[in-house]
């Protein structure tokens, strides 16, 4: 096999692999490329975005018979305040949040999430599995996809629609779109919420029924009824739209952090994270920042720390260098938050390793005296660890 050098965008720190991403002829990617076209809009653009926004809120609340102007989903993390903010305080509308709780919360996120309730002035439901179900899944997701958190994508995505249908509200209120992480959309797109994103990006191609008839951790569609998605029919009847902020406003999380941190004392982690160097991310989710990212950096060579300074360069907080300081520090490092995951799940570290090592992408990994190996973006190649894989299948990364 003819290994290829791993291409990096020559603005950001992405790498080719990154989802969805595609990398130019002159090293730019999409990502970087969308970010350069929402950059151009003037002011007037978004003043005419939000009076759009105003027009379809009008349509679909005057089809609506609830006593909710609209359901947020929320996590409590600074973009849902923001969500809510923008909903609750500026356009004066009553929301009902809904909530997914998936048991991985950090201190700081269950204090943020149970604010919502009292600083919006707005009814909130919290919906959280059996922990012993969650557990399951936990188990089940990592060995079949190399993502143990599967439940808390489909949750996300499943519960706040499910309640749309049963409480009869037709509007559901989103955050950002994906143009910023991958670039799959241009400014004049009006991306909505819809089963095939749900269906083919948040849950990877699997439903609920996937999820049975497991040997080792066997579940009935009893245990995760919070996990189907309504059907057609009842979508249609209530006329359910999801709706994303991010078409109507300017997004920038970093602006969103200091407004609600100013606003209504929305808290970041207290404790710096081990694999990026933000602490405002995914309070609600201590396995997004640590093992769930730790997974991606073993499967596509890249991590959380990547996400971040992308992110960060594009919008003028971190020079490229400074990113790349940032993806060489953090992307890499096992958090002490895989050992909290594995005593959880009660899963050996062999076990982890035996197993995550299946899912690592030949076009970045390969082995060499029984290392992993890769490109990084600062040159040299460097070893990330000992190969688990049976000797067998080990042919494919030579």
């Amino acid at each position: 096999m003819t290994r290829k050098p791993m291409q990096y965008c020559t603005r950001c720190t992405y790498p080719f692999i990154a989802v969805n991403l595609l990398i130019d002829d002159d090293g730019v990617c999409s990502s970087c490329r969308a970010f350069e076209a929402f950059r151009q809009l003037k002011p007037e653009f978004w003043q005419q975005r939000r009076h759009q926004f105003e027009q379809l809120i009008k349509e679909i609340r005057a089809t609506s018979t609830s006593d909710y102007d609209c359901i947020v989903p929320v996590s409590g993390g600074k973009d849902s305040y923001f969500q809510t903010h923008l909903i609750a305080k500026e356009f004066g509308l009553k929301p009902l949040l809904v909530t997914y709780h998936g048991n991985n919360y950090l201190p700081e996120g269950d204090y943020n999430r149970d604010r919502m309730r009292e600083v919006f002035d707005a009814d909130h439901l919290v919906m959280g599995p059996s922990v012993e179900v969650l557990k399951k899944l936990n188990r089940i997701c990592f060995r079949r996809m190399g993502d143990m958190n599967w439940h808390a994508h489909c949750g996300i995505m499943t519960y706040p629609i499910q309640i749309a249908v049963n409480f009869g509200i037709p509007l559901m209120i989103w955050g950002e779109t994906a143009w910023d992480i991958s670039g799959m959309f241009e400014p004049d797109d009006f991306v909505e919420f819809s089963a095939r994103s749900r269906h083919e990006h948040a849950l990877r191609g699997y439903e609920w029924k996937d999820m049975l008839n497991d040997a080792d951790d066997p579940l009935f569609e009893r245990d995760i009824a919070w996990a189907k998605y309504p059907s057609d029919e009842a979508i249609l009847r209530v006329g359910v739209r999801g709706l994303y902020i991010g078409n109507f406003f300017k997004w920038d999380s970093n602006v969103h952090v200091q407004l609600m941190q100013e606003r209504y004392g929305w808290k970041p982690s207290q404790k710096p994270f081990q694999r990026t160097y933000r602490t405002s991310s995914n309070l609600d989710d201590r396995y997004e920042n640590g093992a769930h990212d730790l997974l991606k950096f073993i499967k596509f060579g890249y991590g959380r720390a990547s996400d971040h300074s992308s992110k960060d360069i594009r919008t003028g907080y971190l020079t490229r260098q400074q990113g790349i300081d940032m993806v060489r520090r953090h992307d890499h490092v096992v958090a002490d938050d895989l050992y909290y995951w594995l005593d959880y799940v009660e899963m050996s570290e062999d076990e982890f390793w035996t197993t995550a090592d299946t899912f690592r992408d030949p076009r970045v990994w390969w082995i060499e005296k029984g290392e992993w190996w890769k490109d990084n973006i600062w040159g040299s190649p460097s070893s990330y660890g000992t190969v688990h894989l049976a000797p067998e299948a080990q042919a494919r990364y030579k």
